[in-house]
């Protein structure tokens, strides 16, 4: 049984707004030289339970790809150091976007070359452009049901795929015939560390390389929305220090300044 990890090569979440960079030109941000990117969270989930399903099915073979301008070897090499095995990656500027369509459409081609997959598992959404779109074209562009939004994946049988779906209030079980596709939600819980001498034997391996041009992607429509501007928030605090000879007074004071600045009006209306 062969089951594809879609991953996405993202900036790292937990770089300070102050270290991003904003490419105006390109309506791009970038996370500059000393903020190496990561493998986006929910797909770095989707692995785990890859490997989860080959814990109790033994001819589960695990193959991650990832597609995208320009890749972080060492990075993306750590799917294949919890135990992948085999890492895809196709590069090309046209790649780098916020559409999901040429990305959905350039994953299904790499699908059909590497001769079709039983089941594809992606993390629910980026967190960079947080769309969650590309699972639901995938599916389509493949011809397989959608199964979302799970915190647990197991086969039954040989033919059918189950999930335990999130929700809100609680979880629901859902199933469907296999090949499907499947996408994680964090529930499902977070990626086994590899061992050092995993490490070291994943840094000896290299990923397959396929050019955006070996494959046949499906034309992708024209966006319908645009990005027409692209800007990281700016914010300020004032800390104002309430000064007074005792409680009391600091107390009416503070309650002089919430009313001049409008923070609070007289009867308790905000």
């Amino acid at each position: 049984m062969r089951v594809v990890v879609c991953l996405k090569q993202v900036i790292d979440p937990l770089t300070p707004a102050t270290a991003l960079v904003l490419d105006a030109s390109a309506k791009k941000i970038r996370g500059g030289a000393a903020n190496p990117p990561v493998i986006n969270g929910f797909d770095e989930q989707g692995i785990e339970a890859a490997l989860r399903l080959r814990e109790t099915n033994e001819d589960v073979e695990i193959v991650c790809v990832a597609v995208g301008e320009r890749f972080n070897n060492d990075v993306m090499k750590r799917s294949l150091a919890v135990g992948a095995d085999q890492l895809i990656l196709v590069q090309d500027p046209s790649l780098d976007t916020w559409n999901a369509y040429p990305i959905a459409a350039t994953l299904a081609a790499v699908i059909r070359q590497i001769g079709g997959a039983d089941l594809v598992i992606c993390g629910r959404q980026g967190s960079d452009w947080d769309n969650g779109l590309t699972p639901f074209i995938l599916a389509e562009q493949l011809g397989m049901p959608l199964l979302t939004l799970a915190k647990r994946v197991s086969i039954t049988g040989e033919t059918r795929i189950e999930i335990e779906r999130a929700l809100a209030d609680g979880s629901m079980t859902m199933d469907a015939a296999l090949p499907a596709v499947v996408t994680v939600t964090s529930e499902l819980g977070a990626l086994r560390m590899p061992s050092v001498s995993a490490r070291l034997t994943a840094a000896r391996k290299q990923p397959r390389q396929i050019a955006l041009a070996e494959l046949d992607v499906a034309a992708t429509p024209s966006p319908a929305p645009e990005v027409v501007d692209l800007t990281i928030p700016v914010t300020s605090r004032i800390c104002t220090f309430i000064e007074a000879a005792d409680g009391p007074g600091a107390g009416a004071r503070l309650a002089e300044i919430l009313l001049q600045t409008g923070a609070v009006r007289l009867g308790g209306e905000r």
